[in-house]
C-alpha cells in the first residue's frame, strides 16, 4: 500500500495522467491471475478476492491504476461505488463457464447502463482458452451481443492468464483508446 501512496505522489509530481481501469467478472473468472499477469508477469496464487485489489501498471509510459473487483454474487452490488472516473471496463469471462454467461451478460448490461460508465470503453478478456470445450471468443460475442453495442468502443481479446497469452494484446487495445474518446 505504501508503494501504491508513493507511486500515486509520483505521478502527480511528474505530472502523469492515471487511467482507471475496473476490472470485473464472476468468481472464478481469472480478474486477479489477470491483474497479477499485468504487474509481474508471473502466475501467483489467489483465492476469492474479498473487496478489492489496486495497482498501478505502466505499458509504454501510460498509466493505468486497475482496480480488481470480487466477483462473488455478494459483492456485486457494490460494483458501481467504483465506477467513478472509470475509463476503461474489462470485464473477464470464463470461456468454460457457458452456465453463467447469462449473468455475465446481465451484469456487463447493468455496468453500461450506469451514469458514472457512460464514457468508459469496455475490454472482453475471454479466460481460459487454454481449457477443452472452452467458448470461442466469436461465441462469446454472439452470446453477450456485443455487436449491439453502439455507444461504448469494445473489443473482445482471447486469452489464457495462467500463461500470459492474449493479455498483451488487450492492452495494447487499450493504449490505442486513450485520447481517442
Amino acid at each position: 500500500m505504501m508503494g501504491l501512496i508513493f507511486a500515486k505522489l509520483w505521478s502527480l509530481f511528474c505530472n502523469q495522467v492515471e487511467h482507471k481501469v475496473i476490472i470485473v467478472g464472476l468468481d472464478n473468472a481469472g480478474k486477479t491471475t489477470i491483474l497479477y499477469q499485468f504487474l509481474m508477469n508471473e502466475v501467483v496464487h489467489t483465492s476469492p478476492t474479498i473487496g478489492s485489489n489496486v495497482e498501478e501498471i505502466v505499458v509504454k509510459n501510460t498509466h493505468f491504476l486497475m482496480w480488481d473487483i470480487g466477483g462473488q454474487e455478494s459483492l456485486r452490488s457494490s460494483w458501481n461505488t467504483y465506477y467513478s472516473n472509470t475509463e476503461f471496463i474489462i470485464l473477464v469471462v470464463d470461456s468454460i463457464d457457458r452456465e453463467r454467461l447469462a449473468i455475465t451478460k446481465e451484469e456487463l448490461y447493468r455496468m453500461l447502463a450506469h451514469e458514472d460508465l457512460r464514457k468508459a470503453a469496455v475490454l472482453i478478456f475471454a479466460n481460459k482458452q487454454d481449457m477443452k470445450g472452452c467458448m470461442t471468443a466469436a461465441e462469446i460475442s454472439k452470446y453477450l451481443t456485443l455487436s449491439s453495442i453502439k455507444d461504448h468502443p469494445w473489443h473482445i481479446q482471447s486469452c489464457c492468464a495462467l500463461t500470459g497469452e492474449g493479455l498483451c494484446q488487450g492492452l495494447e487495445w487499450m493504449t490505442s483508446r486513450i485520447g481517442v474518446r
